[in-house]
């Protein structure tokens, strides 16, 4: 069976920053023979609820800033997904929530450091470690979209 990990919050698990979530019922029914592997890095690292992040591109490259402290909180949720991956080696695929700074494959906003929309194309902290890790990845709206006719 084809192991899936794929954001908490989809599946109806309350873990968004604002304790609500995103429940997908097309999307579970078009992943319903598969094994469905939920991950959530920002409840994991920051607990629910909790204050918002945004993707800033840096000259050290696009980093996750607290939008509360200000502070670059990248690396916890980028060992959260590295030891995720490691301890599920057989996912074959990664769905992640759209426009999420920590889940979205390419559909995250990304600011320069004054907080200036640079796109909406960008890729969150454990979507672009899983792409590292090789794995198929798709936003959860695409992959509805592209999967259904």
């Amino acid at each position: 069976m084809k192991k899936v990990a794929i954001s908490a919050c989809l599946l109806g698990c309350s873990c968004r920053y604002d304790a609500r979530d995103n429940f997908n019922e097309r999307l579970l029914e078009l992943l319903k023979d598969t094994e469905l592997i939920p991950f959530c890095p920002e409840d994991a690292c920051f607990g629910t609820p909790r204050p918002t992040m945004d993707l800033l591109k840096t000259k050290e490259g696009v980093v996750a800033l607290s939008n509360e402290t200000e502070k670059n909180i990248s690396i916890p949720l980028i060992r959260y997904a590295e030891d995720f991956f490691y301890n599920n080696p057989d996912i074959e695929l990664f769905i992640g929530k759209d426009r999420s700074p920590s889940c979205a494959v390419e559909s995250a906003r990304v600011y320069d450091e004054q907080k200036n929309l640079l796109h909406e194309e960008g890729t969150g902290i454990m979507a672009k470690v899983a792409l590292e890790f090789g794995i198929e990845c798709w936003d959860a709206e695409v992959y509805v979209a592209s999967h259904t006719s």
